[in-house]
């Protein structure tokens, strides 16, 4: 029997704001713990909460980027529940008056473009957080600095049908965040992360299979991971005719498999009912227009431009859009250098590897636009190859140093002098008298081995065109 898999995620997204959502303690990561922290946030009784302006501003702005309609008369609600980094017993978040609703992105999969419809977008604060490294190994403690953080929740729909599809989801929103300045997109802190919602159905079945939920997932590697593993769980466990419980699980990135972790509450369980601390969000429609119409360029504008401006493909655009600071440097750079298609080539190639595997940002490398552009104009001069050049670069990331002053110390200036490769060309000819004649007789990929032996020669500094006509002249 084949299945079709049924996928919805609910993506967490940490807002960018200086203090927490009901109280004017600070947001920043990494300080002592329990240190950000006031009545509020700690539920001392008689404390009470007070509405972050901007974090409704970033809902917003998050709703209309992703074809929202905006609520104007939101409101928050108390959903109940018991957890020990909960010091309230209750979450303050939003139910069935949620500030958007009814929005969609697209993504695209192997060259495919796909509509996600979004169900809701709603304002709630963050839990704290257990610690589980101490003096006693039995204990948990508890930080509470996290306690309050500003969230929103992105709630797709169950369109999603693939592994492939919720990573390009993922990205999509993390693009989207980040290019709003909504949310730092820092998922090892964090700041976005997402449960996957994942159910399996024959093929010809309208009727959706029992749902688990995978919770936490904190990098599209483990978004991926997480959900392939599931569906594969699910497809073993039908075919042996076991039944599917709805059950939250926990994903393990270093075991590759997930653990149960509850059976899945419902709604009523949280036992919702309106905040009675806190008024309606009320906002005016006027307030909508004017955020709608300071939107910044969004990445599928930002690829259309990048198409049409200049010259690139579709896959190249859209490489260089999913994030805003790689978006920002191949601009900077062709806006002084031109050769857009080979400054698009190097970003996405070598430069987005050694990125990678150092795991920082583009910004923070020691290649700036002018090391690039001036790289890129050094191999369209003939001063080096590209073979040369793809070694100057590992070099300028390790040092900073500029390609000229590196070509220089290392003696790499390509060999253009056309008597002097002329006469290493026809030595490698004289020498090599079989592999002239299978040659001649049509054995044609040979002539690599000609191009391959005056590279040697000339310690790969020989300009390989010319060392291809010259090639091409003797071997007539």
């Amino acid at each position: 029997m084949q299945f079709e898999s049924v996928i919805g995620l609910e993506v967490h997204a940490q807002l960018a704001t200086n203090t927490k959502m009901f109280c004017s303690c600070q947001t920043s990561f990494g300080e002592q713990p329990n240190t950000n922290t006031c009545p509020v946030c700690l539920a001392l009784p008689g404390a009470l909460p007070t509405i972050n302006q901007t974090a409704i501003k970033f809902a917003i702005q998050l709703g209309l980027a992703t074809n929202c309609s905006i609520r104007l008369d939101s409101e928050f609600a108390r959903k109940n529940y018991y957890y020990p980094d909960l010091p309230k017993a209750y979450q303050i978040s939003q139910y069935d008056k949620p500030i958007c609703e009814n929005g969609w992105i697209d993504i695209t999969v192997n060259s495919k473009v796909k509509r996600i419809g979004i169900t809701r977008i709603h304002l709630e604060e963050d839990a704290g957080k257990l610690v589980h490294e101490g003096q006693d190994p039995n204990a948990s403690y508890i930080d509470l600095n996290r306690a309050g953080t500003p969230l929103v929740e992105i709630v797709s729909e169950p369109d999603i049908r693939s592994a492939d599809e919720a990573k390009a989801y993922m990205e999509k929103i993390h693009s989207i965040v980040t290019y709003l300045g909504v949310c730092n997109g820092d998922m090892e802190k964090g700041n976005l992360r997402c449960d996957a919602n994942i159910s399996l159905k024959p093929f010809e079945q309208t009727e959706f299979g029992t749902r688990t939920e995978t919770k936490n997932l904190n990098s599209f590697r483990n978004v991926h991971a997480a959900i392939e593993a599931e569906i594969a769980r699910q497809t073993d466990a039908i075919i042996d005719g076991e039944t599917i419980y709805q059950q939250t699980l926990l994903w393990d990135a270093n075991k590759k498999q997930s653990r149960v972790l509850r059976t899945k509450e419902n709604a009523d369980d949280y036992r919702y009912f309106p905040c009675p601390d806190l008024p309606l969000v009320l906002v005016e429609e006027s307030a909508v227009e004017e955020y709608k119409k300071n939107l910044p360029e969004l990445p599928d504008a930002k690829q259309e431009r990048f198409m049409e401006a200049y010259k690139l493909s579709e896959y190249d655009a859209a490489i260089l859009v999913v994030n805003k600071k790689t978006a920002a440097y191949f601009e900077d750079t062709v806006k002084q250098y031109g050769m857009a298609k080979k400054i698009a080539n190097w970003i996405a190639g070598d430069f987005a590897r050694l990125l990678n595997e150092a795991k920082i940002e583009i910004t923070d490398s020691k290649i700036t636009s002018a090391h690039l552009g001036e790289l890129v104009q050094l191999i369209e001069k003939g001063t080096i190859s590209g073979k040369i050049g793809k070694t100057i670069f590992e070099t300028m990331f390790e040092t900073g140093k500029m390609p000229q002053d590196l070509i220089k110390e290392q003696g790499l200036e390509q060999v253009s002098d056309t008597s002097l490769l002329q006469s290493i060309c026809e030595k490698i000819v004289a020498a090599n008298p079989n592999q002239v004649a299978q040659y001649k007789e049509g054995r044609t990929k040979l002539f690599g081995f000609f191009v391959g032996q005056a590279m040697k020669e000339t310690q790969g500094k020989g300009n390989p065109k010319l060392v291809s006509d010259i090639f091409t002249n003797l071997l007539k």
